[in-house]
């Protein structure tokens, strides 16, 4: 079934926080529109989003080079231990990675101790190209990997087994020219000596840190979602797809520094849109400028939806939109009643 693809143009301002650093402990940045703005990127949102999955009792995925040992437990789960069981798992193993991270499921690990079993543990019985296709034909049928279809999988070694992403995250940058700052602290030594010539400081040190507020924008095709978790025909699965993947994207917030700046703010406003066609995000190269009594928010809801509006406008009937909805601001929708509606409007 093809479904629309959903939009979500997400504006979320934070305080003292630094979500996501660089090599040296610095807050990202980039340069646009000619000036430095605060930046996070994708893959540190995406990783937030899957630990928010899992906090809401999703079955992710398991990435890791383990891969025969995960092997392994699947198969003395199954009651199967022992030097050839070892060898046939190392095959399989080496059939799909060499020294690199591989993003796959407990069930899908099950179908190859199955594949294993089959082969009666005979290394020679064992093919890759057999290995890859159990695969590609098992299809997951319920939220169990629902990591995997949202963010997708590569697999060099075994193409067939790569799967497209159903989500897109752009880089979060902040609406408006912003750089990082620097906090000095010190620390106390409980059990210095406070003798006059021992006062002072046992520890002192910088922290780096920033403050913005971020433009976020998120696709889904979630017709790609389901035909990877195999439930096209099940509209059920479908929703409660689409139900966890949005509150899980409101929730997360990316946890550096979280227990020294507490960065918990969730989004001050969005504008989600169920569209046919291409997807299309906002450039916002020209940095906002605060109000006058103070404040990026406002001006930045004003600045998107004069570009929402300008490229609906720019694309006629390419745009194709189906709906619209709007949270924060002066909207009484909360989280539920949009999840509700875009059920709707997608129609499951």
């Amino acid at each position: 079934m093809m479904y629309p693809v959903i939009e979500f143009h997400i504006l979320q301002s934070f305080p003292v926080a630094c979500l996501n650093r660089d090599d040296v402990g610095s807050p990202k940045v980039c340069v646009i529109g000619g000036v430095e703005r605060l930046r996070v990127s994708s893959q540190c949102w995406k990783r937030a989003v899957r630990q928010e999955l899992h906090e809401m009792g999703v079955a992710l995925g398991v990435r890791s080079k383990k891969v025969k040992e995960l092997l392994l437990n699947s198969l003395s789960a199954l009651g199967h231990e022992g030097e050839k069981v070892e060898k046939a798992a190392e095959a399989i193993a080496n059939s799909l990675a060499s020294d690199s991270l591989l993003f796959m499921t407990d069930k899908e690990y099950e179908t190859f101790a199955q594949y294993a079993i089959e082969k009666e543990f005979d290394v020679k019985e064992i093919k890759a190209n057999e290995i890859a296709k159990i695969i590609k034909k098992a299809k997951i049928g319920s939220l169990e990997g629902l990591d995997i279809a949202l963010f997708g999988r590569m697999v060099a070694k075994a193409p067939v087994m790569s799967v497209e992403a159903a989500s897109a995250f752009s880089h979060a940058i902040s609406t408006h020219e912003a750089s990082p700052e620097l906090d000095f602290f010190t620390a106390l030594d409980d059990l210095q000596d406070q003798t006059e010539e021992k006062l002072g400081a046992g520890h002192m040190g910088t922290a780096e840190y920033g403050s913005a507020t971020y433009y976020r924008y998120i696709s889904l095709r979630l017709d790609k979602l389901v035909e990877t978790l195999g439930i096209e025909e099940d509209k059920e699965a479908t929703k409660k797809a689409l139900d966890t993947f949005v509150k899980a994207l409101y929730l997360a917030v990316p946890q550096a520094r979280q227990t020294t700046m507490s960065a918990a703010c969730p989004w001050a406003y969005a504008k989600v849109l169920v569209r046919n066609g291409q997807r299309m995000q906002c450039a916002l190269d020209r940095p906002v400028r605060a109000e006058r009594q103070g404040g990026f928010l406002a001006p930045s809801i004003a600045y998107l939806n004069g570009e929402l509006e300008r490229q609906e406008r720019l694309s006629g009937s390419l745009y194709g939109k189906i709906a619209a909805f709007e949270l924060g601001e002066n909207s009484d929708l909360n989280i539920d009643q949009l999840i509700e509606g875009l059920a709707s409007a997608v129609g499951v």
